[in-house]
């Protein structure tokens, strides 16, 4: 039996996944949903697994900045089309 790190709830583990289960392995928290991961097998022990939750983090501020990139270059377009339109028909 071990516990989780994040909300020290017990952490059911298992026959199957026991044996299945090696250091650095996903796994959730039933009792709070954090993100762990396997950090020693004799005893169990678990980790927050934090190097996920930065890497998300950064994979959404990535995103967003590539959609503000976009709405920009929407926004000149259209002052383009708004600006120059009519000089066109001359």
């Amino acid at each position: 039996m071990t516990t989780c790190p994040e909300c020290d709830a017990e952490v059911i583990v298992d026959d199957d996944d026991l044996e299945e289960m090696e250091i650095g392995d996903p796994w959730d928290c039933g009792a709070c949903g954090s993100r762990l991961r396997v950090a020693g097998l004799d005893p169990i022990e678990f980790e927050s697994d934090d190097e996920d939750d930065e890497d998300d983090e950064e994979e959404e501020a990535s995103t967003s900045e590539d959609a503000e990139e976009d709405d920009d270059f929407e926004d000149d377009d259209e002052d383009d089309d708004s600006n120059g339109g009519g000089d066109w028909d001359e």
